[in-house]
């Protein structure tokens, strides 16, 4: 299973909706705290792009060498409809400042020195060291996870259900008459959600071996299918 530390950083380096928030800043509207862009830096420091208008550049501006903390709560939501689609959230708080250069285009670049990061979303609640954040990687899946997912429940819908054959009689009984729904994939398997309308259960189809790449994912899902038939 992926550790506490990859999943984390796979969500801060996912396409997932994120915000800054920042002390002395509850009057800024929701969306001028969001970031246009986001990528963790090789020493792990996390570098948010905003407008150089934006409330966050112009607080951590006005910090300057004052200690300006911050967080950044990262949400994860399914790309498919499913019940309770929130699959998760991490936070990773620390301090802000303003990267030195001049504002091109209008943008400005923050650095986030990250002191303290946490996940809680379908595998558990976890802290994470910054070191351990700083060395992990995000899944390879990462930028295709979403389009994976579509596919899966546009295309394939038989066959994800199908995989409800593996787990016996409970997910057998709770399909007839509801759905299985694809929920989350990454390198080491897929994790469906089924459910009747009243009640939900996960089921997690884990892989022979972690795949490295979307190519390994297509031979890995065509054995799980072969399985369930």
């Amino acid at each position: 299973m992926p550790s506490a530390a990859e999943r984390t950083r796979t969500l801060v380096q996912s396409t997932c909706s994120a915000v800054l928030l920042v002390p002395g800043l509850q009057g800024a509207r929701p969306d001028q705290l969001v970031p246009d862009a986001r990528r963790v830096g090789p020493d792990g420091d996390v570098l948010l792009d905003f407008p150089a208008d934006s409330p966050a550049v112009r607080a951590a501006t006005h910090a300057q060498d004052d200690e300006l903390s911050a967080v950044l709560e990262v949400t994860d939501v399914a790309p498919v409809a499913v019940p309770h689609r929130i699959r998760g959230r991490a936070w990773v708080s620390g301090w802000l400042t303003r990267l030195p250069g001049i504002a091109e285009a209008g943008r400005m670049m923050l650095r986030l020195e990250v002191g303290e990061v946490s996940v809680d979303d379908l595998w558990g609640a976890a802290r994470v060291e910054p070191e351990a954040f700083t060395e992990a990687r995000a899944d390879p899946l990462v930028d295709h996870e979403a389009e994976l997912l579509q596919h899966l429940h546009a295309a394939h819908a038989e066959q994800v259900a199908s995989l409800c054959s593996l787990l016996g009689d409970r997910a057998e009984s709770l399909l007839h008459g509801g759905r299985a729904t694809p929920l989350a994939l990454d390198r080491f398997g897929l994790r469906i959600r089924i459910s009747d309308g009243t009640q939900s259960f996960d089921a997690r189809f884990d892989f022979p071996e972690p795949v490295p790449d979307v190519t390994g994912l297509r031979r890995a899902m065509h054995q799980l299918f072969e399985a369930a038939y």
